[in-house]
């Protein structure tokens, strides 16, 4: 029997959903702990229902390794299931059974077993699952840990330290069985990351050009946060002698959101709906591997990671975010939550009055009362208020689920 940490944070949202005729589809980067909050949702079903016949699999166990295709699965759960109605079935990592969405139709219209899976590739989604399953499943996207995560799997207090920490390390939830020894972790990390690149990036969608692609990731890492243009890098490449097509350059930026290694941000206007096709900014699901991937240098990039972390906890906690535009200024954040919005500006610390007039004043030219917040590296000025617009720390900010609230 496995032992874990609780991730109430996903279990919480997931658990309303236990017996109810829809397929619960957990997905997120490898290596981000979704097989555990499957353990956790098994464990609550048993306490729950004590007759409840849990059917687990696990595809990177090599007892499954002969479930090729869905007809494997479906006979493999036949065989396992009972007459009774408590049947529960938990595949792990399912992208790797071919054509799955079949079997999970087939067991959903047969009312066979209520089904819970993992996947660790967006195509899942935009492919298998919507075509097949349209409306019949539901997906909760799991995250890195979050700072407050991070504090009770490492057993650690809130402190400026923490904090930096979190923004070294990252939130990959296997390190706190590790030495917090940046040469340890980042040992670690770089074989999550060799682990990411060929499973669910190259193989997964049978990428040719495996050392551009590697380029590729770099380039992201250095420019993380900055706008970027498939084009602008393509004619980049074609001054060094390096010919590869705009396209190219899409389909492989696609593959790494695909494996939810990346994320792209795009741009909208602060007013309206419109939406940029042109210019987007490119976040890390975890920091860690971020900088484990080059040189890390924690002064150099702390505004680079201050704005990743800050893009990754909205999205953690269920938020949409674009970069904002009002007119030729920019908004580092839009994020928005049914017909909540809040917009945010991420700066180190505030060190003077031309970034204090950049940072709020920027904000201070939307014309709308949504929320508007500042948030900074700075411990001291948490609540401060610069005509209307609040001053945050940080730490306060990524300790606060509900951000509507601060």
């Amino acid at each position: 029997m496995k032992s874990y940490i609780p991730r109430p944070l996903y279990t919480n949202r997931i658990e309303p959903f236990i017996g109810k005729d829809l397929i619960k589809v957990i997905t997120g980067q490898r290596r981000i702990g979704k097989s555990y909050i499957l353990l956790q949702i098994s464990d609550i079903i048993k306490e729950k229902t004590p007759e409840a016949n849990i059917i687990f699999i696990d595809k990177e166990l090599l007892a499954f390794a002969d479930m090729k295709n869905y007809m494997d699965l479906y006979q493999y759960v036949l065989k396992k299931a009972t007459g009774h109605n408590y049947n529960y079935l938990f595949v792990d990592e399912i992208q790797e059974i071919e054509e799955f969405q079949l079997c999970l139709r087939s067991l959903l219209n047969e009312n066979i077993c209520d089904i819970y899976c993992t996947g660790s590739n967006a195509k899942m989604l935009s492919g298998e699952l919507a075509t097949h399953l349209a409306g019949r499943y539901i997906e909760f996207p799991v995250h890195s840990l979050s700072y407050e995560e991070f504090l009770r799997f490492n057993q650690l207090q809130d402190s400026p330290e923490s904090l930096r920490s979190y923004l070294t390390f990252g939130g990959m939830p296997y390190i706190h069985n590790l030495a917090m020894n940046i040469n340890v972790i980042f040992e670690y990390l770089r074989n999550v990351y060799s682990t990411i690149l060929l499973k669910d990036v190259v193989a997964r969608e049978s990428i040719r050009n495996v050392s551009f692609l590697e380029n590729l990731v770099g380039y992201l890492v250095d420019n993380t946060g900055s706008l970027f243009s498939a084009q602008n890098i393509s004619k980049y490449l074609k001054s060094q002698q390096v010919n590869i097509p705009t396209q190219t350059i899409l389909n492989y930026l696609k593959a790494l959101c695909n494996s939810f290694f990346v994320y792209k941000i795009q741009r909208a206007e602060t007013q309206g709906i419109k939406i940029f096709e042109i210019g987007e900014k490119y976040y890390f699901e975890d920091l860690g591997l971020h900088n484990a991937i080059r040189h890390f240098d924690f002064r150099r990039d702390i505004n680079k990671l201050i704005e990743n972390v800050v893009c990754i906890d909205l999205l953690r906690y269920g938020y949409e975010v674009y970069v904002g535009k009002n007119g030729n200024k920019e908004i580092d954040f839009i994020a928005s939550k049914g017909d909540h919005k809040i917009y945010i500006q991420v700066a180190y610390i505030l060190l003077d009055e031309a970034t204090v007039q950049r940072e709020f004043g920027n904000l201070l030219e939307i014309p709308d009362n949504y929320p508007k917040y500042v948030i900074t590296m700075d411990e001291m000025q948490s609540g401060g208020n610069y005509q209307g617009i609040k001053q945050i720390s940080l730490r306060d900010f990524l300790l606060a689920e509900d951000k509507e609230k601060l």
